[in-house]
């Protein structure tokens, strides 16, 4: 029986850093979200004013989101993601010391435009590392970031609840993030960004280098479409628990008012256990399988929840929902970074900017249709994405990855990725 492979320890730890590195992009502006209230308590602002500012960050998002790649290429996805997190540290411990409205805006303004290219940054580094392993593991990221919004949550509402005061708070935890997050970069891999990636052969010509010929470019375009599709299904299913859940319960079920926040909280438990255990159902079953029959999942859980309306159906159908959509959102950056023919961190960006264009229109898409009928109507749009994704996930990897005699050089990493 032939023994099974040793990962170097360099591949640890460059899976460890990027872990970190997810872990503090969602424990970061998380730490925050308990103490707005103080903060529009301290600058005088009512609800509208909040809410615009708020709003300037998926806006500032939006505007750098697709700078991503260019940064990436010219200082490396390790250094863009990790002393980008210092920056959103800073950027969010200037916070409370903003003396108005506008001054809040722009620098909340400031940290969506940061976080957008660090998403990116963080998403790319971390597919340099998933090539390396031969295996999937983004998942896995993404299943801390989901757990570092939730610890970054108890830590805001422990300190509010302390009594600790907020500058004080915003920039201990902003020194402590951005030690963890310079640390991390120490261990990130080197080396140009696709280092990792199976080399072209010769005979395939330039035909077979991305982003070598305009041809190619405009061969990716309609892929790139479907991932967007996916993308922006991805975005209402998530959206439907964080902004809708509740009310749903409230309002259609008549749950009282604890048990309306548990949509939420079932959607948000289930997408993260999914993250956390999704790589090894991709490696067995690859992604088109597991995103088809996630997009089942997503039809048939909101489909139970909206015909048969009571408390458990609705957690059971979130639930649903949200495991159906746990692995959904990395496959289509992953399917997007592997693109042919396109620069790298390109196709990966441009995903990520519609996903955040999702995120930004779903709500009020959603919104306008309750007002016009009702939001047990409107949230029949989640079924319909879930169709949406068994309609377009075929774009995703139809084989599951192989997984390779791990290389016990750093000279000797190869990629091999499915198609």
């Amino acid at each position: 029986m032939s023994a099974a492979p040793v990962t170097p320890p360099h591949l640890r730890r460059a899976r460890a850093a990027v872990s970190a590195v997810f872990f503090v992009n969602a424990v970061l502006y998380a730490n925050l979200v308990p103490r707005l209230p103080e903060v529009k308590e301290q600058l005088g602002l009512s609800n509208a004013q909040l809410g615009t500012a708020i709003a300037a960050m998926p806006l500032g998002a939006l505007l750098a989101g697709l700078l991503a790649p260019a940064l990436i290429q010219r200082l490396g996805s390790a250094r863009v993601a990790a002393f980008g997190l210092v920056g959103s540290a800073v950027a969010v411990a200037v916070v409370p010391l903003a003396p108005g409205w506008g001054a809040l805006a722009a620098v909340l303004l400031l940290a969506g435009a940061l976080d957008a290219v660090i998403d990116v940054a963080q998403n790319a580094h971390g597919f340099r590392v998933q090539r390396a392993y031969r295996r999937s593991i983004v998942n896995a990221f993404h299943g801390l970031w989901s757990v570092g919004a939730v610890v970054g949550g108890l830590l805001g509402s422990a300190a509010a609840g302390l009594g600790v005061p907020l500058p004080v708070h915003l920039a201990a935890s902003g020194v402590l993030f951005s030690v963890v997050a310079v640390v991390a970069y120490r261990s990130m891999l080197r080396g140009p960004e696709d280092a990792e990636r199976e080399p072209v052969p010769e005979s395939d010509g330039a035909a077979g280098r991305r982003g070598a010929r305009p041809r190619l470019a405009r061969a990716a375009l309609l892929p790139l479409a479907a991932l967007g599709v996916l993308a922006a299904c991805g975005a209402l299913v998530e959206d439907a628990g964080s902004s809708w859940g509740a009310l749903y319960l409230r309002g259609e079920v008549g749950a009282d008012a604890a048990t309306a926040g548990l949509a939420f909280v079932s959607l948000s438990v289930a997408m993260t256990v999914g993250r956390l255990l999704g790589d090894r159902v991709v490696d067995r079953w690859g992604q088109r399988r597991v995103a088809l029959v996630g997009g089942a999942g997503i039809a048939a859980g909101m489909g139970l929840a909206l015909a048969v309306p009571s408390v458990a159906t609705t957690l059971v159908g979130f639930a649903l929902a949200g495991l159906g959509v746990a692995t959904l959102v990395p496959a289509v950056m992953h399917a997007a970074d592997e693109l042919p023919g396109l620069p790298h961190g390109v196709g990966l960006t441009v995903v990520s900017w519609l996903l955040r264009v999702g995120f930004l229109a779903s709500p009020a898409l959603v919104g306008v249709v309750a007002d016009a009928t009702s939001l047990r109507v409107a949230l029949l749009g989640v079924v319909l994405a879930g169709v949406g994704v068994l309609a377009t996930g075929r774009v995703l990897a139809g084989r599951p990855t192989t997984p390779a005699q791990a290389p016990s050089e750093a000279g000797d990493v190869r990629a091999t990725t499915s198609r």
